[in-house]
């Protein structure tokens, strides 16, 4: 990383593609400097970053702080940028992130049953028959391109599959998430919003299409790991009152939430091990001797050192509020920087070292309070099988170009590589 941001400097810029590259600096400045800093985004939208890890917390858990866009004061010029893009004029608003209880309370309830742990557990074969399936198509030629060819498809398969997507129509759902991925640009907001915009307008119409196919065909009970989609079908027509509409937004929300945060947790988890030789090779040799210990907590640090949510989702004052000392008015959108509260020395010993076996580890990862990431014990799952298959099954992993090549993506919200090319020594399927 580079050095840190001297306090008597100006304020670092931010939003450039020197920020996305290494936003730490930046972050670590703004704790020192204007730990609640407001700021105009590439969007236009001027928005207060709350930087401290216990000010971070305070603030994801405070109800005052909506997550519901219509506590918005926005300018004109401002309209319909502090969201999903398309996800308005799709009817596609009324998911998890962005309503508070009561209705939040109770759809993450029709929905939390897809994650139990029981659940989680049961799906973990398919997650390994996938990561596997995925090492086999370049285990061959020596060279992989791990986010095009690994970290992006593993998620959206899982997701796909525990959604109750069928099979043949799986690929179109990789298509419309890779618009996604592809049209985001410093500072977030998306380059252009239009192709995210398609492709959520896609994605809603496959969605309606699809609910109403489960909904003829199903079974008068529920059978054994019965899809998601189907248990929220099920749910609507026995008295749970949702709607159509809720529950494409649910399974749209699902897939779009569920399959970056893995993607990005895959991405920067393997390029942190190999630019961490010492660290790699102590979960190798963990690995190897088959132990999982040092598996699980690594997968948590990796989360705290680079995790794939840079910024929380978006909130909105609905009253005034205080935090950090700093006061802010009733309908300003505020922006808890997980990034920059998990790397505070306030709380975090050398938050700037990776340490695969750090213990005291309540990272912000996956947020806090009632809008704790709800697949969260997926994405872990998906987090460990990954690396243990890349470490476990292709020998000599090293990076392809010099680090200075590769480049961010660096969206407002997520944190991800959009390319990591890598070589290892060929081996057999």
């Amino acid at each position: 990383m580079t050095d840190q941001f001297n306090s008597d400097a100006a304020a670092p810029e931010l939003f450039t593609w020197e920020f996305a590259t290494d936003p730490y600096p930046a972050y670590a400045w703004l704790r020192d400097n204007a730990p609640v800093h407001r700021a105009t985004l590439p969007s236009g939208v001027e928005a207060w970053l709350v930087t401290r890890y216990a000010d971070a917390k305070q603030a994801l858990a405070d109800p005052r702080l909506s997550k519901n866009p219509a506590h918005h004061d926005e300018p004109a010029h401002a309209k319909g940028k502090t969201g999903i893009p398309g996800e308005r004029k799709a009817e596609l608003m009324t998911h998890l992130l962005n309503i508070d209880p009561p209705d939040h309370t109770r759809l993450r309830r029709l929905v939390s049953k897809a994650f139990t742990p029981r659940r989680v557990a049961e799906f973990a074969p398919r997650v390994r028959e996938l990561t596997d399936r995925l090492i086999d198509g370049f285990a061959e030629r020596g060279e992989a391109d791990l986010i095009h060819e690994f970290a992006f498809p593993l998620p959206i398969y899982a997701i796909c599959d525990l959604l109750g997507v069928p099979p043949e129509d799986q690929d179109d759902f990789r298509d419309w998430a890779g618009m996604m991925l592809r049209h985001t640009k410093a500072g977030g907001g998306g380059g252009p919003r239009g192709g995210v915009a398609r492709s959520v307008k896609k994605m809603r119409g496959y969605l309606a299409e699809l609910i109403h196919r489960k909904r003829e065909a199903l079974p008068a009970e529920a059978g054994p790991g019965e899809d998601l989609i189907s248990g929220l079908i099920r749910a609507s027509d026995h008295g749970e009152h949702l709607t159509e509409n809720e529950a494409a937004a649910m399974a749209f929300i699902l897939l779009f939430a569920g399959f970056e945060t893995t993607v990005n947790l895959i991405g920067n988890g393997t390029y942190a091990l190999l630019t961490h030789p010492g660290q790699r090779a102590r979960l190798q040799d963990s690995l190897a001797a088959g132990e999982r210990g040092l598996l699980e907590t690594g997968v948590e640090e990796l989360l705290r050192y680079d995790g794939p949510v840079e910024v929380a989702t978006w909130r909105f004052a609905t009253e005034p509020v205080t935090i950090g000392g700093q006061h802010i008015a009733p309908g300003d959108p505020v922006l808890v920087v997980l990034a920059a509260a998990d790397r505070d020395p306030e709380r975090f010993a050398e938050p700037d070292t990776l340490d695969l076996a750090r213990r005291d580890n309540q990272h912000l990862g996956y947020g806090h309070g009632i809008h704790y990431c709800l697949g969260a014990p997926l994405a872990r799952l998906e987090g460990q099988t990954a690396l243990a298959g890349l470490l476990t099954r292709l020998p000599g992993l090293r990076l392809a170009v010099d680090e200075s090549e590769l480049r961010w993506r660096g969206g407002l919200i997520m944190r991800g590589l959009r390319t990591l090319p890598v070589e290892f020594t060929p081996v057999d399927r």
